[in-house]
């Protein structure tokens, strides 16, 4: 189940290496979801029925039980996920809003 939303280690590092400033919103965008479902995959699938890869990715990354129990690391994962969702489609709203001509508009005199 968890394994769908696993992330490749190639696909992390080639996110890792493109700078966010190369980035389109769209490839930003991706890139937190990405990671965010890697995260709460990588904290619901069992320390056992993860690879050698997956395992390895996650201590380079941070992901992995440190304490927490599962459901408080897939709550915390949800909660980051969320907010990270809600501030990359606030950026895009406004982008958009620019790109329409509707952005914030001096006082006129």
């Amino acid at each position: 189940m968890t394994d769908n939303l696993r992330q490749s280690a190639t696909d992390k590092a080639g996110s890792a290496l493109k700078p966010d400033s190369e980035k389109s919103t769209v490839e930003l965008a991706q890139d937190k979801a990405k990671s965010a479902a890697d995260s709460v995959a990588s904290t619901l699938q069992p320390e056992g029925e993860k690879s050698a890869t997956q395992k390895a990715t996650d201590t380079v990354s941070g992901s992995g039980s440190e304490g927490n129990t599962y459901l408080e690391q897939a709550q915390e994962a949800l909660g980051n996920a969320a907010q990270q969702a809600q501030e990359t489609l606030g950026h895009v709203v406004e982008q958009a809003k620019e790109a329409l001509g509707y952005g914030e508009q001096p006082p006129s005199t």
